[in-house]
């Protein structure tokens, strides 16, 4: 079995929160909430951010290997800053799928005027294994970055500080003594269940099933990325795993009284052809194809249906070792989510803590 190691810093945070507002959706936060935080940068740098975060993963690998010293938010920009301008871009895009070939094509970009064919086609291969299908316009502005990655390293390091000085410094005292309570949690967890449960009950869901060829497991603890998960394979035999330690009684956008993971998996919950997927589960795990046919509705549909339970932590995904997904109900979740509506009824307001802002919904 795998041996577990821990790690924690708040440049995770810093880095999955830039990447959670610019997808919302994904994470079931407020799209004006996050609209607002972004404001909060200069037009160029916002659109600028915007257009990076399309292409640029969160570079788990470049955090991963910090200091301790570096794994603050501030931390890990001073060492980013340390690093030459044209050179920022490739370190923070390694990880296991940027190949050799992959990485002449970066190097080899610098300094042209535009990419070849045959080039952007060798970049698709770096997004691969992404959940999301990558764009052509967005690959096209990864080759542009490559182009100038002086200029690119130069406007990134500035957008991020930025970032920094208007959100985040601020966010990283308020999260920090929470993600040191979720790695307090989590390794008391640990002693309790084994690895495959352990990593089914941090993940909100997720089974392994090629967890044995693993070495060794490093688990991190993240307050932005609840209730999902980051994942990286830092080498064939070894795993980095984000972990989202936030509970449900608290909010990422301050100020509202209801708790958003109440509130989304009512939303969710609301879907007729939701029941119904939950009712199929029910009976037997499934593929989003094989669900598609029961349904008869496009593969993709149904996968978006499958990505909103996952957000409330409705279903188990199960990922074979060749990374098929299969899906099932989580009874436990149904029967937590009833608990919590229950507590939410029987606690007054009074007794909620009140943060800065109040909410706008009606």
């Amino acid at each position: 079995m795998a041996a577990i190691f821990w790690d924690y810093g708040t440049a995770y945070d810093f880095f999955i929160s830039l990447f959670v507002l610019h997808h919302q959706d994904r994470f079931g936060l407020r799209a004006q909430w996050a609209a607002g935080v972004r404001s909060r940068l200069p037009g160029e740098q916002r659109l600028f951010l915007e257009e990076t975060i399309e292409f640029l993963p969160v570079p788990l690998t470049f955090i991963f290997n910090l200091p301790e010293d570096g794994k603050t938010a501030a931390g890990a920009l001073k060492y980013l800053g340390d690093i030459p301008p044209e050179s920022r871009l490739l370190r923070l895009m390694n990880r296991t799928n940027l190949t050799p070939a992959v990485q002449s094509v970066v190097e080899t970009l610098s300094g042209q005027q535009e990419a070849t064919a045959e080039q952007l086609e060798m970049l698709k291969e770096y997004y691969q294994y992404r959940p999301v299908p990558i764009k052509t316009k967005e690959i096209q502005k990864l080759a542009e970055a490559c182009m100038q990655p002086a200029i690119f390293g130069e406007k990134l390091q500035q957008a991020f500080e930025t970032y920094y000085q208007v959100f985040f410094a601020e966010e990283e005292e308020r999260i920090r003594p929470l993600l040191k309570e979720g790695l307090q949690n989590a390794q008391a967890l640990a002693q309790e269940l084994a690895l495959p449960q352990l990593l089914e009950e941090l993940s909100h869901g997720v089974s392994y099933q090629s967890i044995d060829r693993l070495r060794r497991v490093n688990l991190v603890p993240s307050y932005w990325s609840t209730p999902l998960v980051f994942m990286n394979n830092l080498a064939e035999d070894e795993m980095l795993m984000i972990f989202g330690c936030r509970p449900d009684t608290q909010n990422l956008v301050p100020g509202e009284y209801v708790p958003e993971v109440l509130i989304n998996t009512m939303k969710v919950l609301s879907d007729s052809t939701r029941l119904r997927i939950l009712r199929y589960l029910n009976q037997s795990p499934d593929s989003p194809s094989g669900l598609a046919r029961k349904l008869r509705l496009r593969a993709p549909t149904v996968v978006h249906h499958l990505n909103k339970l996952r957000l409330a932590g409705l279903v188990q995904v199960i990922i074979s070792q060749q990374g098929d997904r299969q899906y099932a109900l989580r009874k436990e979740a149904l029967r937590t989510v009833m608990a919590n509506l229950q507590v939410f009824l029987e606690t007054s307001e009074l007794d909620d803590p009140v943060m800065d802002g109040d909410s706008n919904d009606v």
